[in-house]
Parts: structure tokens; C-alpha cells; sequence
């Protein structure tokens, strides 16, 4: 037999030979790859489930629902950090008559004072704010509503008897919307009257009651600086909400 014959025959040999290593090989490296993630060795999952289980560690749980309400609540609270003077402090004016008893948490702030023997006493209420979006107008005086500060004022004599007023303060004004009249003897369940209608009042009656009012510290000086005092408090009580929130969620 010739040389080159052997070398054509022998190579015949390999070629079947070397099919098979190579098919061996590949079959025991799929092999080892499912007994690795525990699959069937005839899985078809076999790539989808590699696929997945190679992007699974990159992958974050779902927020739970008061993850994604702590959230929120931070956001606001940055955002209100971010628009309001929470920190910065009313300067009290010079001639300002009273003294301002302001509690956190609570929607009022007392003002007191003394006048000739007299308690004048002034619950300020938070400001009902007008933005002026919605273009609110007054239906009966046809003019666009103000932002406004609701105020009780008490003037007590000492015997016990005294004088409500129930005021609103505008920014250029201050309106009476009624007077009554209490007596010491009288409950806590019982309602004074309030009498008329101060608006139906006689013009001289009207303005007799808003100078007695002026001179005991309820003009526009001060409920202008209370507007600005209670702005800032309402932005200072809506921080503390949110604080307190915040807290309660995490709890």
C-alpha cells in the first residue's frame, strides 16, 4: 500500500472519532451547566431561566405601599423646606400693644393686653387665603374676595361682664360681624344673643364701635402685622404635621 494511501485512510479514521470528542465535549459542558442550576438536563427553561437567573441580582424588590407614602411625604416636606421662611422670625413692631401667647400645634394665637382696667383679650385664627387662580368674586359687593384673618376680640371688665366682637380683618379694613354682650353668671352652655346684624346698624353706631375697637390696639397696624404672623405660622404648623406624620408612618 502506498504512503499516501495509509495517510487518506487514517485520516477517514479520525474524522468520526474527532466528531464524537467533539460532540461528547459539548454535551458534558450543557451537562454541567444544568446540573449547576439544578434544571432537567432536557429542560426547555434552560436559556430563559439562565437569562433570569444572571439579571436577577440586579433587580430591586417592589416598594411596599408605605414606602412609596414615606416617599411622598419626604418630597413635600422638601418642597415646603425649599418655598417657605419656616425659620425666619417676625419682627414684633415697636408700638405693637399686645402680648402674643402662640402655642405650637394649635390654630389660634391669644393676643392680651390691659386698657384702663379693661382685658382686652383677641383670638387670632389662621388666615383663609385667597390666590386669586379662581378668580373669587364677592357675589354681593361684586369685587374680587381678599385674604382675610378671622378674630374674636373680648373686652372684660373686671366684675366679670364683657364685650365679644367677631371681627374679620382685610388687608385694608376690618369689619364687625356681630356683638355680644356676657355676663359673669353665665354657663358655658349658654348662648348669649348676639343682637342684630351689625351691617344693619346706623352708620354712627358703626363707626362709634370701630373707634372703641381702634383705640384698644385692633387696627390696621396690627392686624396687618398678624396677617404676616399668621401666614408664617400656618407654614411652621403644616412642617409640624408633616414631621409628625412622618413619624407616626415609621413607627
Amino acid at each position: 500500500m502506498s504512503f499516501t494511501a495509509i495517510l487518506r485512510k487514517s485520516a477517514s479514521a479520525a474524522t468520526p472519532l474527532a466528531s464524537r470528542l467533539v460532540r461528547v465535549g459539548q454535551r458534558d459542558y450543557h451537562s454541567a451547566l444544568k446540573r449547576q442550576v439544578n434544571l432537567p438536563r432536557k429542560s426547555p427553561f434552560f436559556v430563559p431561566f439562565l437569562q433570569r437567573y444572571c439579571s436577577a441580582a440586579t433587580e430591586t424588590p417592589r416598594p411596599s405601599s408605605t414606602e412609596s407614602l414615606l416617599r411622598v411625604i419626604e418630597s413635600e416636606i422638601k418642597d415646603a423646606q425649599e418655598n417657605d421662611d419656616n425659620d425666619r422670625v417676625e419682627e414684633i413692631p415697636k408700638d405693637f400693644p399686645f402680648k402674643i401667647d402662640d402655642n405650637a400645634g394649635q390654630q389660634t394665637v391669644i393676643l392680651t393686653r390691659e386698657y384702663e382696667g379693661e382685658l382686652v383679650k383677641v383670638e387670632v385664627h389662621m388666615p383663609d387665603f385667597v390666590t386669586g387662580e379662581e378668580n373669587d368674586v364677592d357675589d354681593d359687593k361684586e369685587q374680587p374676595v381678599q385674604s382675610s384673618i378671622p378674630l374674636v376680640v373680648t373686652v372684660s371688665k373686671k366684675s366679670g361682664t364683657c364685650l365679644q366682637f367677631n371681627c374679620v380683618a382685610y388687608a385694608d379694613e376690618i369689619t364687625i360681624d356681630s356683638i355680644s354682650i356676657g355676663a359673669p353668671e353665665t354657663s358655658e352652655d349658654e348662648m348669649a344673643f348676639d343682637g342684630p346684624n351689625f351691617h344693619d346698624f346706623d352708620e354712627k353706631l358703626k363707626k362709634g364701635f370701630h373707634k372703641y375697637l381702634e383705640i384698644r390696639g385692633i387696627k390696621a397696624s396690627t392686624t396687618n402685622f398678624l396677617h404676616e404672623y399668621m401666614i408664617n405660622k400656618d407654614s411652621r404648623e403644616y412642617m409640624g404635621w408633616l414631621s409628625n406624620l412622618k413619624q407616626f408612618i415609621e413607627a
